[in-house]
């Protein structure tokens, strides 16, 4: 129950009771009820800025959380870019250079992406910068990571046919060293038995037994096993592929068959006097793109050193051909 309160009215010498007008009530909780609603927003609006609610330090934490993430993420590519980086090195300066094939341009490899704006639904956030950039890098990266992919491809491609060629070139000696009687003539001017004049002779002559082995110097196909070639009597040609031909004069017998694949090292025939041969002997020639080239030069398979010095020693006579 509220106070009723008096005043003492002097002109009647008594006391009477205050009256209060509902006007000045009402004014009165006005004033109350605003100043009220002030301090209230007052206090709101600190709070807000000073004082976090759970949810805001929750939301906090975890946006400092993926801040963290994706610093943690950028470290990671920073990582990853020298490492590509490395890679990209060696496929240009190494790979591709044992290959013959041209290196990848730089700006070909660190190409960004043009036309429309790739990141539009990123902008307009608190940390837009930050995303947009690390999805950016991302996306470089997994450009870069695809071209290298493409061109591993291409060096592996590369690669196997490097092997088919290596195991295609004509590279060891087609007679065995211990079958050998010697190397009668190397590749160049030398004297005809027959004729006793001076001409090219354009293979080598290896001296040894009628029947001796003959083997294949490289992978191929053979082309010829017959006697239809004028002076060769009888003999073989293997095609290697890649340009690359070789022939095998004045066998005994064969041990092939035309269109029959073979190996390096694989026997083929044996060691003869047919055709134009003054002695058992075995006549190698090497073809390149159709062109006769010395067989000297194709003998790293087979030889040491020092015997490929020797054979070197005894091709460079100007002695007399066996054919």
């Amino acid at each position: 129950m509220s106070k009723v309160k008096y005043y003492y009215d002097k002109e009647s010498l008594s006391y009477r009771k205050i009256e209060r007008k509902k006007r000045t009530t009402f004014k009165y909780a006005t004033i109350f009820i605003t100043a009220a609603a002030f301090f209230a927003f007052i206090f709101v609006f600190i709070a807000s800025q000073y004082i976090e609610s759970p949810k805001e330090r929750a939301l906090k934490r975890e946006l400092q959380n993926i801040q963290l993430q994706f610093q943690l993420l950028n470290k990671k590519m920073d990582q990853a870019e020298a490492v590509l980086a490395n890679v990209a090195d060696r496929d240009n300066n190494i790979y591709r250079v044992y290959f013959e094939a041209n290196p990848i341009p730089e700006e070909q490899r660190r190409a960004g992406f043009g036309g429309i704006n790739r990141y539009k639904d990123l902008e307009g956030f608190d940390n837009s910068k930050l995303i947009t950039e690390s999805n950016k890098r991302l996306d470089i990266l997994q450009k870069q990571i695809v071209v290298q992919s493409k061109s591993l491809d291409e060096i592996a491609i590369l690669a196997r046919e490097k092997e088919k060629l290596l195991a295609a070139i004509p590279a060891i000696q087609p007679v065995s060293n211990e079958d050998l009687t010697r190397m009668a003539s190397g590749y160049g001017m030398r004297s005809d038995p027959f004729t006793k004049v001076r001409k090219m002779h354009w293979g080598m002559d290896f001296t040894a037994p009628r029947g001796t082995p003959v083997y294949a110097s490289g992978d191929g196909v053979v082309e010829r096993a017959n006697s239809n070639s004028s002076g060769y009597g009888k003999h073989i040609r293997i095609d290697h592929g890649y340009g690359y031909t070789s022939l095998y004069a004045h066998l005994y017998k064969y041990n092939v068959r035309r269109n029959q694949k073979i190996k390096r090292g694989d026997l083929i025939g044996f060691v003869g006097s047919t055709g134009r041969s003054e002695a058992p002997h075995l006549h190698y020639e090497i073809f390149k793109d159709g062109d006769r080239i010395n067989p000297i030069n194709f003998y790293y398979g087979s030889l040491t050193a020092e015997e490929f010095n020797k054979l070197l020693e005894h091709a460079s006579l100007e002695n007399q051909s066996l054919d």
